[in-house]
């Protein structure tokens, strides 16, 4: 854990005025501030702030529990100052035109259009800051015919193709088990937002970003949406099989699960030889991997029971020192306690109000020179509204 006297970061100095909530957004203002940025999270005075704050339980505890930070909330809001404004006032609408000319980063999450109204959408605000890198995260984008339509992680998912991909061949789509949709949609208007600042630092003109739900997630559909394009066909589910690799996925032991890759015809043959079924790597049925595709069901009724009869950590050992990929499916606790997580430091705990310790994730991202930093933990609805008394509210 580190704390606000320490160094930003690569992007210290660079000022965030965060109008969004709940996932998309917050995630890449979050992501922003790990890496430096100071990020002034506007919220609703009306509402009691962010809506994910009573998304629990569960809430952190702290005597009793505080449903002012659920675990929800604090997943994406570290490292941000919270301070309480109601744009639907002529105040409120005062005051975001003063932060916003003070901001290198506007983002918000609002219908397009829904923020004309206030006067704060990006024609006014870049009127007031020319050089303004102004976000606007939606469902469908600020374009075509589905931009008015609201935009939520389910429908995007649906939407976008990933639920048609997702889930048992003879079940109903399925979605991710995380808001995917969202989070991913963050990540790219994060890379678009500093793609933006960077242009504006060199030229001084500002731009606006458009980033939406669904766009995002077709986007990262990757090979099956070329695939698709390609042949025309709708994709099949197919479980945790891969549709161009074989053998590739989640297979049962006589005492749980491994994860097998095969990526080449070489580890198919060392695999084959763990599992003494020597000869299946020369049967022209599976030899090739176009050939294994072609014969998938044939080979899974060969490979399933053999591996069904090891034990995990045999099979695991085996194919390890076979250089074949091989892995386990771990629950999330178990995940946690893992000497890897502690190496890479991903399990975060951060001082919360009172007593309280707040145990977060963290960034994944590893900079050699200029690494992120944990400053400050997920704010209460309203920590910080006083600063606005100050000239600059974004100074540290």
């Amino acid at each position: 854990m580190t704390d606000a006297s320490e160094p930003a970061g690569p992007l210290a100095g660079v000022r965030v005025l965060d109008l969004s909530r709940i996932l998309a957004g917050p995630t890449c203002t979050q992501l922003l501030g790990d890496l430096g940025a100071t990020v002034l999270k506007v919220e609703n005075p009306a509402s009691g702030g962010d809506d994910t704050r009573q998304w629990g339980p569960p809430y952190v505890k702290d005597g009793a529990e505080d449903t002012d930070l659920s675990a929800y909330f604090m997943c994406a809001n570290r490292n941000k100052l919270s301070v309480g404004i109601d744009i639907a006032s002529e105040a409120g609408q005062a005051e975001i035109k003063r932060l916003a000319a003070m901001a290198d980063i506007v983002i918000e999450n609002f219908k397009p259009g829904g923020l004309a109204k206030y006067g704060l959408d990006y024609a006014a605000l870049s009127a007031v800051n020319p050089r303004l890198v102004y976000g606007s995260i939606s469902g469908f984008g600020q374009t075509g015919p589905n931009a008015s339509k609201p935009g939520y992680d389910l429908m995007a998912q649906g939407y976008g193709g990933i639920m048609s991909l997702t889930g048992d061949p003879e079940g109903q789509p399925m979605k991710v088990g995380v808001g995917i949709a969202d989070v991913m949609c963050g990540m790219y208007a994060c890379v678009g937002l500093l793609a933006a600042l960077r242009h504006a630092e060199a030229t001084g003109e500002g731009q606006h970003v458009d980033v939406a739900l669904v766009d995002s997630q077709i986007a990262w559909t990757i090979n099956e949406a070329v695939n698709t394009r390609l042949t025309g066909e709708a994709p099949k589910r197919r479980g945790n099989d891969h549709p161009n690799i074989v053998p590739y996925g989640v297979y049962a032991t006589s005492d749980g699960h491994v994860i097998v890759a095969v990526g080449n015809d070489g580890q198919f043959r060392r695999f084959c030889g763990v599992l003494g079924l020597g000869d299946l790597a020369t049967d022209g049925r599976f030899a090739t991997n176009p050939a294994r595709i072609a014969n998938r069901a044939a080979l899974a009724a060969i490979l399933e029971p053999a591996m069904a009869a090891m034990r995990s950590a045999d099979l695991t050992a085996g194919l390890e020192a076979a250089g074949v990929p091989v892995g386990p499916v771990k629950t999330l606790p178990e995940v946690f306690e893992t000497e890897q997580v502690a190496a890479r430091g991903m399990a975060l705990d951060m001082e919360g109000p009172g007593d309280a310790t707040l145990p977060l994730v963290g960034n994944p991202l590893k900079l050699s020179r200029t690494p992120v930093t944990y400053r400050r933990p997920p704010p209460r609805f309203g920590a910080h509204t006083d600063r606005l008394e100050r000239d600059d509210p974004f100074a540290e």
